[in-house]
């Protein structure tokens, strides 16, 4: 299955030395190189990963924290070093089944995608041992990363269990790469604007006695323009500068008359409600007909977007 592929195993690591070492123990054998990243964690598990007896193992240590996009990246630029054709992300908590290493595998074997991530939303009986708060926070996320990276027929956006190809990682600039909770999210809108392919693998989640380090407050308030940000950068390059389509030409005109449409509107609206100046029927259109088409200039927009997602020529 996995002839002339040379497959890494990147296991950013942060307060897990309880659960590294079976981790590590548990990955199946079509794996060539284990790269074990000690984000400055606390209780060294990067020490008790090295204590691992296992020829395929690196550490790699840090000198400061960097988050699990951090570790990752240095996870990838080791294994490029190692000239890895495959380099699979698996977290050190154990949340992850390694046994799905083959079939995140396979796709990107036989070219038909660049680039498979986990989708624990297919299996509903373990879904429910998911913490509600990751269910739900998961589940409004879901729709706004599948709009910032392009990726609209993805679920699960920010599962990390990933595995890329070498002919896609050696395209983007890692440097560039959000360091911490935003790395999954990222890693998609970048895939996106590099046309690379992605493929959902179904499997269960996992949730045992792991801690997170997750931040509720800093998800709340940083995501949200995180991914404006991508999107507002995805949308540039891929519709403005790699390209100009029929897309491009709604977005001219349907942002600036949804935008007109709606001040012009809110303006009205406040003269006749706080200083009873009356609107005429014509005034009204003035907001209204603008609003109504930009917003179908935007749907067909989104439309062709959606039609655009990356795939395989066959």
């Amino acid at each position: 299955m996995v002839l002339n592929n040379r497959i890494a195993v990147i296991i950013p690591s942060y307060k897990v030395s309880l659960h590294i070492k079976q981790v590590v123990d548990s990955l199946p054998d079509i794996i060539d190189y284990i790269i074990v990243v000690d984000d400055k964690c606390p209780e060294g598990s990067g020490n008790v990963a090295k204590s691992i007896k296992n020829n395929k193992l690196t550490v790699i240590y840090h000198d400061v924290n960097k988050g699990v996009g951090g570790a990752v990246v240095s996870g990838y630029k080791k294994a490029l070093e190692f000239s890895a054709d495959i380099c699979i992300k698996v977290d050190g908590d154990g949340q992850m089944d390694s046994k799905y290493i083959p079939k995140m595998v396979q796709p990107l074997v036989d070219n038909s995608a660049d680039y498979t991530k986990g989708n624990r939303f297919r299996d509903f009986v373990k879904l429910k041992t998911m913490p509600k708060i990751r269910l739900f926070g998961n589940s409004g996320l879901s729709f706004l990363v599948k709009a910032s990276s392009g990726y609209w027929n993805i679920i699960d956006p920010t599962n990390g269990y990933t595995a890329i190809h070498k002919r896609v990682l050696e395209e983007l600039e890692l440097e560039n790469l959000s360091e911490r909770y935003f790395f999954e999210s990222d890693m998609l809108i970048q895939l996106n604007i590099v046309d690379a392919v992605v493929k959902d693998i179904s499997m269960p989640a996992i949730y045992g006695e792991e801690r997170s380090s997750l931040n509720v407050s800093k998800i709340l308030f940083d995501f949200p323009q995180k991914l404006l940000k991508g999107f507002v950068k995805r949308v540039f390059l891929k519709y403005f500068v790699y390209d100009f389509n029929m897309a491009s030409v709604y977005s001219i005109f349907g942002i600036p008359m949804v935008f007109w449409g709606f001040v012009f509107g809110v303006y009205r609206w406040y003269l006749g409600a706080f200083e009873n100046i009356e609107n005429s029927t014509g005034t009204i259109m003035l907001s209204v007909l603008p609003l109504i088409l930009g917003m179908q200039f935007l749907i067909a927009a989104i439309s062709i977007d959606i039609d655009s997602i990356p795939k395989k020529e066959k």
